[in-house]
């Protein structure tokens, strides 16, 4: 539905590709599958002391980042900008609030304080649970900016001793897909070489394909020393190039120093420079807005290809699994609507055992009772049948325990008691064999009960529920099972039927005994 309303190969208007995105990530934000398709975006990169925050409410043209020292964005902050008419007073909405209309930026800032606390905890913690805020403004392009927590590499304070290593591994997650372009903002004031930002984005990135490079902070670099060689690219080359900005300083935003006014002087500063001015068209914040619009929508033509694609395949697969969770549950109650769940189950298990499942009926391989019958008639009987009544038992043994038997006396005939010693003794060698067959059975009653659960397969949380309270009454009932086989043991122990045909002539014991 998205794409057939602006198909790149029908859409004359290339601006609607960008809101048309912001859909489909609101979509997948909202059902949990944000990680499913690797929608094009561009993410922020930084360290915390790079401008990073600056950079971003001069390309809103608004105050609503909220600031202070150490980690202030412990959550990736989504932002969509959407171009509204001019005249139009600017205002925001966040995901979590929709229908709710935000028209103070103070008020958008707090928000972003209170719902991180929410999730993330009031300490220095992160999360990987984004925020998404949509800004509605005349004075934005259209854009979609993904803004992550700022490098850090030392802890400091309350902040988590692996602290680097989690937000690492945030910001991974993220420019590590191949439909992500990488804004990697940096100080010019400090060494290029060692940006963090360049360095992580290097990592999954080592073309530069992908990534442009922000540097900030042109006016507060040393007197008589500039970084005209970067913005060339003679330094570190990256595909996209660099876009120099000026920032508002901290003594700026505490002079209250309005976002306006910043950009004035950011003018000012690049066309009054000796070197900047001479690249003046290629440096300031209103160029990189412009520059970020035609990358994200260029990088969304390029991949709304494969994106149609994934999307249908995705559409596809989740249909396949509506149905196979069937139709629409019947309006009746809860009670009503668990018994008949828990009774078809129970006809499930009970078919399968009987053999007339036509679902577990296959040509290659036993199922359900079939392989209980199996371990009965071809395991557990032919091993009994095996068995020699004999085995372990040597003349030594005979002679041993007739003679224990007849104690100090001399016998005409061979004691009974020596007869029924060695008789219990083979007896015995029986039980572990009936056990073993017990725990079969045992294994194969809980296969069936676990593979008979399609009728639960569209309530997760209950199925969990119904396969351990079977498998709980299945080790239940067994317990009682080992204990009535190893009583019939003990009862055959307890009387030796001499009366048995096998005893009637001598000839024929021996002849069976042999």
């Amino acid at each position: 539905l998205f794409f057939r309303s602006c198909s790149i190969l029908n859409c004359s208007n290339m601006e609607q590709l960008i809101p048309v995105v912001n859909r489909l990530q609101g979509v997948f934000a909202d059902v949990g599958m944000v990680a499913k398709i690797d929608l094009p975006q561009i993410a922020v990169v930084g360290s915390q002391s790079s401008g990073k925050s600056s950079v971003l409410e001069s390309l809103v043209g608004k105050d609503f980042l909220p600031r202070g020292s150490g980690i202030v964005t412990r959550r990736p902050l989504i932002l969509q900008l959407l171009t509204l008419p001019a005249g139009s007073k600017p205002w925001g909405e966040f995901f979590h609030k929709r229908g709710q209309q935000f028209h103070s930026f103070d008020e958008i800032r707090q928000e972003i304080v209170d719902n991180t606390s929410a999730v993330a905890g009031v300490g220095k913690g992160i999360s990987k649970d984004p925020i998404q805020l949509k800004i509605h403004s005349p004075d934005v392009l259209n854009l979609t900016l993904v803004d992550l927590p700022g490098l850090t590499k030392v802890a400091v304070g309350d902040q988590p001793r692996d602290i680097d290593a989690q937000i690492r591994e945030l910001v991974m997650d993220y420019i590590v897909q191949k439909n992500c372009i990488i804004l990697a903002v940096s100080a010019a004031n400090q060494d290029v070489a060692n940006s963090d930002a360049l360095q992580i984005a290097r990592e999954v990135d080592p073309s530069g394909d992908r990534t442009l490079g922000v540097l900030t902070k042109l006016d507060l670099m040393d007197k008589g020393t500039d970084c005209l060689d970067v913005l060339m690219g003679k330094v570190v080359p990256l595909q996209m190039g660099f876009i120099g900005v000026v920032n508002r300083g901290q003594q700026d935003i505490n002079n209250n120093k309005d976002i306006k006014s910043a950009l004035r002087a950011e003018q000012e500063f690049i066309l009054n420079h000796p070197q900047y001015s001479r690249i003046a068209s290629r440096l300031g914040t209103p160029y990189l807005a412009k520059r970020l619009n035609t990358i994200l929508l260029r990088h969304i033509h390029q991949t709304l290809p494969e994106l149609k694609a994934k999307v249908a395949d995705l559409m596809s697969h989740t249909s396949s699994v509506l149905r196979q969770w069937g139709g629409d549950t019947p309006v009746i109650s809860s009670g009503g609507l668990l018994l008949n769940i828990l009774t078809e189950y129970s006809s499930s298990v009970v078919a399968a055992i009987d053999g007339t499942h036509s679902d577990n009926i296959t040509r290659t391989e036993l199922t359900g009772g079939a392989r209980v019958n199996y371990i009965f008639t071809q395991a557990f009987g032919p091993y009994i049948m095996s068995m020699r009544p004999t085995d372990g038992i040597t003349d030594e043994h005979i002679r041993t325990t007739i003679d224990n038997a007849k104690g100090p006396r001399s016998a005409l005939f061979i004691p009974e008691q020596a007869f029924e010693m060695l008789v219990k003794q083979q007896v015995l060698r029986l039980e572990e064999p009936c056990l073993k067959c017990c725990d079969h059975v045992f294994d194969e009653l809980a296969r069936i009960c676990q593979s008979s659960e399609k009728e639960l397969s569209r309530y997760p949380r209950l199925r969990t529920a119904v396969i351990e309270e079977v498998q709980r009454l299945l080790r239940r009932y067994m317990q009682p099972l080992r204990e009535f086989i190893s009583n019939l043991i003990r009862i055959e122990l307890a009387y030796i039927n001499t009366n048995h045909h096998h005893f009637y002539g001598g000839g024929s014991l021996y002849e069976h005994m042999g």
